[in-house]
């Protein structure tokens, strides 16, 4: 069974005398109990699908439907059954965590008791500070408190914007695998971020670029559609080396990605030999190369190219 349905959904803005495709013929489909990933930079479209698919904004053309109900003509009935957690923490900072708590949870005729063990794994985690001002809570504890806000009425489907933007390393691994005990219950969850590492902790992921879904699959799919050998590279002249080698006419991309650069050849024929003449022309120290798995930073570089 299919939660979410978009079709040819298709949103542009004017800015001045400027038009700006926000969103450019999108489809896909998620799955009833799936954690389904948006995974592009800044400007990519993610924003604007979210407030199409929540009823905040209505798309020039294209349709899309939420638990079988019409994102334009069902507008009150999906409001009542969807989660919403913004990009930007939007909950009152003048407020404390459990009069956040308390106020999102009586404007759905429910209340904290009713729900809480939706919630339980989470609040219990920022209970202590239930008096304090939300304004005066860290990132990762604004991030528990929107999210337990977004599921206190118990919805059916969960959208979550770029919710680990902003936050430690250590808060991120902990919301995911809250997500993932949310998905045991049975709630849909659609996911924007711009970490390309968190498309691999999704079900399945569309990776989006200026308005346009590059291709959608599981993690392993999408890896497993790179088909070209990969290279990853290193010397004590990073930036030298990185001009030397996209110099090279054999090669199809140089990027930098953490200690290395990667790279990848127009054809299957350029080898391990090519990369070490280059190195040796350029009297690059301490150079080192070896052959790498693709992660999902690699295939989405590769689409961009296409």
């Amino acid at each position: 069974m299919q939660s979410i349905i978009v079709e040819n959904i298709v949103k542009t803005y004017r800015i001045k005398k400027t038009v700006v495709d926000a969103v450019k013929g999108i489809s896909f489909t998620v799955d009833k109990g799936e954690i389904f990933g948006l995974i592009g930079p800044d400007g990519a479209g993610k924003t604007s699908l979210f407030r199409i698919l929540t009823t905040l904004l209505i798309a020039d053309s294209g349709r899309a439907t939420v638990d079988g109900f019409d994102v334009v003509k069902d507008y009150k009935q999906i409001r009542n059954r969807v989660g919403y957690m913004p990009g930007r923490f939007s909950l009152y900072q003048d407020l404390s965590v459990q009069e956040n708590l308390e106020f999102f949870a009586t404007i759905f005729n429910t209340s904290i008791q009713e729900n809480y063990d939706l919630v339980k794994d989470i609040y219990q985690q920022i209970e202590p500070f239930k008096t304090r001002k939300a304004g005066q809570l860290s990132g990762g504890m604004k991030q528990k408190l929107a999210l337990c806000c977004a599921l206190i009425h118990k919805p059916s489907v969960l959208f979550l914007d770029e919710p680990t933007t902003g936050v430690d390393a250590v808060s991120r691994k902990e919301f995911w695998e809250m997500l993932h005990r949310l998905k045991l219950q049975g709630i849909t969850i659609l996911v924007s971020t711009p970490y390309m590492d968190e498309a691999s902790l999704c079900d399945r992921v569309a990776l989006i670029q200026k308005g346009e879904i590059l291709s959608i699959n599981t993690p392993k799919g999408i890896t497993a559609e790179f088909k070209k050998p990969l290279w990853a590279v290193k010397a004590n002249e990073m930036f030298p080396l990185m001009n030397a080698i996209k110099e090279n006419a054999a090669v199809e991309s140089c990027y930098p990605f953490g200690q290395y650069h990667h790279v990848v050849f127009k054809s299957q024929e350029n080898t391990k030999q090519t990369l070490e003449q280059i190195a040796q022309k350029g009297n690059y120290t301490n150079f080192e190369v070896h052959s790498i798995e693709p992660n999902i930073e690699d295939c989405f570089m590769a689409l961009m190219k296409e």
